[in-house]
């Protein structure tokens, strides 16, 4: 196979920012806390201080860069981006 993976596994390096993004899409107490103080909570989880820049920042192609999981990105954005109440998900 000579041809390029579409689809690089995240390095485990990357497991703390990968587990804050896992919290921020599924446990609603973490996401409340990050709400409230979201460097409090990347410090929490571990997180570097470039990592929390680009979390704070949504940057995703920061965040890929730096092994966070494309989907895990797009689903704790979605969340936040529920929780403030700037955006609604759709049912279908």
């Amino acid at each position: 196979m000579s041809e390029p993976l579409h689809y690089r596994f995240p390095p485990a390096a990357a497991y703390p920012l990968n587990r804050c993004l896992f919290a921020l899409k599924s446990d609603a107490g973490f996401r409340a806390r990050y709400l409230a103080d979201p460097r409090g909570a990347m410090r929490a989880m571990g997180l570097a201080e470039a990592e929390q820049a680009a979390l704070e920042a949504f940057d995703r192609d920061g965040l890929v860069g730096r092994g966070a999981h494309p989907y895990l990105v797009f689903m704790a954005e979605l969340r936040l981006r529920m929780e403030r109440g700037t955006t609604e998900f759709e049912h279908f």
